[in-house]
């Protein structure tokens, strides 16, 4: 046999082998430009897959049949299934999409373009083959690093942290509206909002709390000290917890959202960033971000089970069968 047909007949092979599970976790890895695939039942390491440049932050299509991952410096979302891994397709002409959100009537997707400090706002629909359709509606100047997303239940108000500004600000995308703007402590970064709808989380990276803001006064009204780099915010899917990944202190807290009070804090090497956590609540994926690993903990005995390598800076990590984000 020829080098060539070798060549093509291994190629194949893997990527049989990487698309033959049907059911993947999925890590970004920014700094390779590609998702890494890790099997969920065995916990091993599929392959890559190359996406755009910086792929950081990634959101499912509503109908689930699609996974989008936003490529920031690639200008553009990839496209790709969210059980296999397997590449659909690509979006591009997107400028800087670092973060992403849909509104949960699936209306309006914002993206926060962190490296040239605008937010935008997309009309969203899909088109018959189910690839997402994005037209731009307005585009908010705002401050320094516009970071993270999250939406209000009504859909109707969209809030963004301003990683160095310093600030969080809110937007009425009815009215196509800037509301508000507030300081807040140092490096804002990931933020929540609460089952109920009335108070916001904070993690400020710069500093070890979680600020808590009622957004319809836009007041500070407590602060959840955590660890130090409060960074990234995960749902358990209870309607109750909120875990925070303190990516200094190489911990993650666990806030009770009904008390609000710090119920748990436990280890995870390696500068932990972002979360996901499985349908039944049981395993936490994290990606640590300084030691090219995805941390696999164990929930109900909050242990490190272990650690699968993975690319450069892994950043967002998704499981199709997972816990509700609230």
């Amino acid at each position: 046999m020829s080098l060539y047909f070798k060549f093509i007949a291994l190629f194949f092979l893997s990527a049989h082998t990487i698309f033959a599970s049907a059911n993947v976790v999925v890590v970004l890895n920014s700094r390779d430009a590609n998702i890494s695939l890790i099997d969920v039942n065995t916990q091993a390491t599929l392959g890559t897959v190359p996406s755009g440049k910086e792929p950081h932050h990634l959101y499912p299509t509503p109908d689930g049949k699609l996974l989008m991952v936003a490529n920031a410096a690639g200008n553009s979302i990839s496209l790709f299934d969210p059980l296999t891994g397997a590449a659909k397709g690509q979006i591009t002409g997107i400028p800087d999409p670092y973060h992403l959100a849909l509104s949960s009537d699936n209306k309006w997707m914002v993206v926060a373009a962190n490296r040239l400090n605008h937010v935008d706002l997309y009309a969203y629909s899909q088109a018959p083959d189910g690839t997402p359709a994005l037209k731009l509606v307005k585009r908010w100047s705002v401050g320094l690093v516009p970071s993270h997303i999250v939406w209000s239940a009504d859909n109707r108000h969209v809030f963004v942290t301003l990683q160095e500004s310093n600030e969080v600000v809110a937007f009425d995308v009815i009215a196509q509206t800037q509301i508000w703007k507030i300081k807040t402590g140092k490096l804002p970064a990931g933020i929540a909002i609460t089952p109920d709808d009335k108070l916001l989380l904070v993690g400020v990276m710069g500093e070890d709390f979680v600020d808590v803001i009622d957004w319809r006064t836009a007041k500070s009204v407590k602060q959840l000290k955590t660890g130090a780099g409060a960074h990234a915010m995960r749902a358990m899917g209870d309607k109750k917890h909120q875990f925070v990944s303190n990516r200094v202190a190489n911990t993650i807290s666990l806030v009770d959202m009904l008390t609000m009070t710090i119920v748990d804090t436990f280890p995870v090497p390696g500068g932990p960033d972002c979360m996901e956590v499985s349908a039944d609540m049981k395993t936490l994926y994290v990606t640590s971000r300084w030691t090219k690993q995805l941390s696999i903990i164990d929930l109900p005995t909050r242990k490190v089970v272990k650690q699968v390598a993975v690319g450069k800076s892994p950043h967002g990590v998704y499981v199709h069968k997972r816990s509700g984000i609230l």
